[in-house]
């Protein structure tokens, strides 16, 4: 007879197992697995005709206007290769491709690479469409918007302000500051300059007890970064919800507000488990790929087991003991700060990019910086943790 837990954490590109003895009252949180809908490409065009909220996309656009599509860079596993040529199916017929420019939300991060653009929509894709980097340092590509929330400077990507449609395309996951991401997160902390997103990320808004996993009410920065896209504009919003093999599984359009409810609604459900107190031990990694590109996102790794640890086991820890352990396996994200509540997980993914040479923003040089060093990243997801016997 088998005397252990078997469990298979998110690692890398694959799975991490860890044995664990089995009278060591082992309790594995993960989410509730969906199977990925059967024709996701086609499963994206029908939520697409159907928005949660308002019309469709196509019956919002019109002949000569310009468009601006947010995506998440490559430290999210956003399906960039499904989302965006659905989007462009849609407007087809109505917006010229080359008034079209997709926006890579790096927020802070380091720009993404020619490689990494087209392992993001395929080659195909990249060698078409016109794709730019955001980049918050550079103060030339930025435009001034004016103040929103509390007390927030927001400068945006002026590709992005002088759009006339603007659509935001990303997947939701609870977040460990944030509450959720995917909806409003695609135009700040995403395509924001470097001002905004050190106001949105300081430490008064991040230390706040309300800043956590799938806390949206009052949480400090998830109520900012509503406010800049409800003051900015967002003409239309799509995001999906992706399973532990980050295949699709949900999605939604419309309106932005009402779909990222939505949205956040259906992910709770999915990426979040009860649990019925706290532990002494809590073994966890940071989600995989893409999530572990750099050391920055180490802090979600510290973050995860902090609501579900016991006051012994905080006390008597070392500093770094969330991140030094042998087998940082990860068995979920978690939220709130609270005993007795929920306790949720995560997911990953992927990469893209050149351009044409003529239409409208074809006269615009395509910002292809050299990726600085590893810079600072925001997020994409992994509902992960599996358990095996």
């Amino acid at each position: 007879m088998d005397n252990t837990v078997n469990v298979e954490l998110a690692y890398g590109q694959g799975w991490l197992p860890v044995s664990l003895p089995a009278d060591a009252h082992v309790t594995v949180v993960e989410p509730t697995y969906h199977p990925a809908v059967p024709d996701e490409a086609a499963y994206l065009r029908e939520v697409l005709s159907n928005p949660i909220a308002g019309r469709r996309l196509r019956d919002r656009v019109k002949p000569g206007q310009t468009m601006a599509i947010s995506m998440c860079d490559l430290t999210r596993p956003q399906p960039r290769d499904l989302m965006i040529p659905a989007i462009l199916d849609e407007v087809a017929g109505i917006i010229d491709p080359d008034d079209i420019v997709v926006l890579v939300a790096t927020g802070t991060h380091r720009g993404n690479t020619d490689d990494e653009i087209r392992q993001m929509l395929g080659d195909e894709l990249a060698a078409r469409l016109h794709i730019v980097n955001h980049d918050a340092r550079d103060k030339a590509s930025l435009t001034w918007m004016g103040e929103f929330g509390n007390g927030v400077p927001v400068w945006l990507n002026t590709l992005w302000a002088e759009a006339e449609i603007k659509v935001t395309t990303g997947f939701v996951e609870p977040h460990f500051f944030a509450g959720f991401s995917g909806g409003p997160k695609l135009v700040a902390p995403g395509l924001a300059g470097l001002d905004t997103v050190l106001t949105l990320h300081n430490a008064a808004r991040i230390g706040d007890q309300r800043a956590t996993w799938g806390e949206i009410d009052d949480n400090p920065v998830h109520s900012d970064i509503r406010a800049i896209a409800a003051g900015t504009g967002v003409t239309f919003a799509f995001d999906v919800i992706l399973n532990r093999d980050k295949k699709i599984v949900k999605g939604f359009a419309g309106d932005l507000f009402e779909m990222h409810e939505a949205a956040r609604a259906a992910a709770r459900e999915i990426a979040m488990a009860p649990v019925d107190g706290l532990f002494d031990i809590v073994i966890t990694t940071n989600s995989g790929f893409p999530l572990d590109q750099n050391l920055y996102q180490a802090v979600r790794e510290c973050r995860r087991p902090s609501p579900l640890s016991s006051p012994a086991a905080r006390s008597s820890a070392p500093p770094n003991a969330a991140t030094a352990s042998p087998i940082t396996g990860r068995i979920g994200r978690c939220w709130p700060r609270r005993p007795h509540r929920r306790h949720c997980l995560p997911t990953s993914r992927r990469a893209s990019r050149p351009f044409p040479t003529s239409g409208r923003y074809r006269s615009r040089p395509r910002s292809s910086r050299a990726p600085t060093s590893s810079c600072t990243p925001r997020i994409c997801r992994t509902p992960n943790s599996r358990r095996r016997t």
